[in-house]
């Protein structure tokens, strides 16, 4: 019998590589899961035993599910002291470190990499800005931090027998910093908790943590100015900011249950997103009910997103600005609010079941049998 471990960066909240956390549990119903850092009541939510759950010793900090990001330093260190000896399948789950535990050479390693860590690599100079810490001694702390940490992900790409990434973007990325090829297996969209509205409400919807790449405060300054109705759904850092910010037709809603969350979706406008994201699966749920997309044209949602030309809505789900300003998401809004009733929410939808949980199950499931069997000749021919 094959042995599997699975591997997690840490389980607080709720997110993308959580969602695909959860298909990663139901396919290896044995296996246990080492994570940095975990909340009980998120491992609870998705039915995730807690004696399955191994923590590092940073768990044992007071209160670290709030403050562990201040922790970062310490956590090439924490995830390379798990103990994997008893397995003979690694299944990580990275975006950050997950994917630097120590294995051996008969054991697979397979990663499923949302992104190459982003605060080491692409967002670096942001994160210090965003942080004021641009100068003086917190600032080269902070620098020495992510030095070490770019040179510590390099050397652990080595430590993965096969990537897989979430999108062709994050592939691409992968590559400038591995030099590695990585399979694309995109992530699950449980498509089933929406249907199509054909009634829409009067509101556009941001729904998203409130942490800066997000770009709330973009959304929020454009529609100011627009004067149009937006609903803003999330929490995070930003949340205050936010409030502060937002003029009288915008509505900040806060953390809401999953049913809020739906309902705010089907009846939308139209989904404003503004990051630029690996790969992005809120636009996607959007289309699943059959609201378009205002979208950023970076990144992922440019494999999510069919825009629209003016001749194209047997197929178009969407519309990209090309900026993250002000100016061109305005232009943007204002050249949908013209072409919003020739959207088609059937193709909306058809557009999103490609991305529904059971293909990447599958898919998934069937790279690892493949993987398993290669990885098990070379093995055996080399003794």
């Amino acid at each position: 019998m094959i042995k599997t471990a699975l591997v997690h960066d840490w389980l607080v909240s709720m997110g993308g590589a959580e969602k695909c956390l959860e298909v990663f549990c139901d396919l290896f119903p044995d296996a246990p899961l080492y994570t940095i850092v975990y909340a009980p009541e998120t491992a609870n939510k998705m039915g995730i035993p807690e004696n399955k759950v191994c923590a590092s010793s940073l768990q044992k900090i007071r209160n670290i599910q709030k403050r562990y990001r201040k922790f970062l330093p310490l956590f090439p260190y924490a995830i390379e002291q798990f103990n994997l000896d008893d397995y003979d399948v690694i299944l990580s789950d990275s975006h950050c470190v997950a994917k630097g535990v120590l294995t051996r050479a008969d054991q697979l390693h397979i990663c499923y990499c949302h992104t190459p860590v982003r605060y080491a690599w692409d967002l670096t100079h942001r994160y210090l800005r965003e942080n004021e810490m641009q100068k003086g001694l917190k600032s080269t702390l902070a620098r020495s931090a992510l030095h070490y940490l770019r040179i510590w992900d390099v050397q652990t790409a080595s430590r993965v027998d096969y990537f897989i990434a979430n999108s062709y973007y994050t592939a691409a990325r992968i590559w400038h910093c591995y030099r590695r090829e990585a399979k694309v297996i995109y992530p699950p969209v449980n498509i089933d908790r929406f249907n199509i509205q054909s009634k829409k409400g009067d509101y556009f919807l941001f729904f998203s943590r409130l942490v800066p790449y997000k770009k709330a405060d973009l959304v929020i300054k454009t529609f100011n100015q627009l004067g149009l109705p937006l609903k803003v759904l999330g929490d995070g850092p930003q949340l205050d900011q936010c409030r502060k910010l937002a003029g009288p037709n915008i509505e900040i809603m806060g953390y809401q249950d999953d049913g809020v969350v739906v309902e705010s979706m089907n009846q939308a406008r139209a989904l404003v997103f503004a990051a630029e994201e690996d790969f992005g699966i809120v636009p996607i749920e959007a289309q699943a009910c059959g609201t378009p997309v205002i979208a950023y044209g970076r990144g992922g949602a440019l494999e999510t997103v069919v825009p629209a030309d003016g001749s194209n809505w047997d197929t178009c789900t969407g519309m990209f600005f090309n900026q993250q300003t002000e100016a061109s998401l305005a232009e943007k809004i204002k050249a949908f609010v013209k072409w919003e009733n020739k959207f088609n929410p059937n193709v909306l939808r058809k557009n999103a079941e490609r991305f529904n949980r059971e293909r990447f199950k599958k898919e998934i499931e069937d790279f690892k049998d493949i993987k398993w069997d290669e990885f098990n000749k070379k093995h055996t021919l080399s003794l």
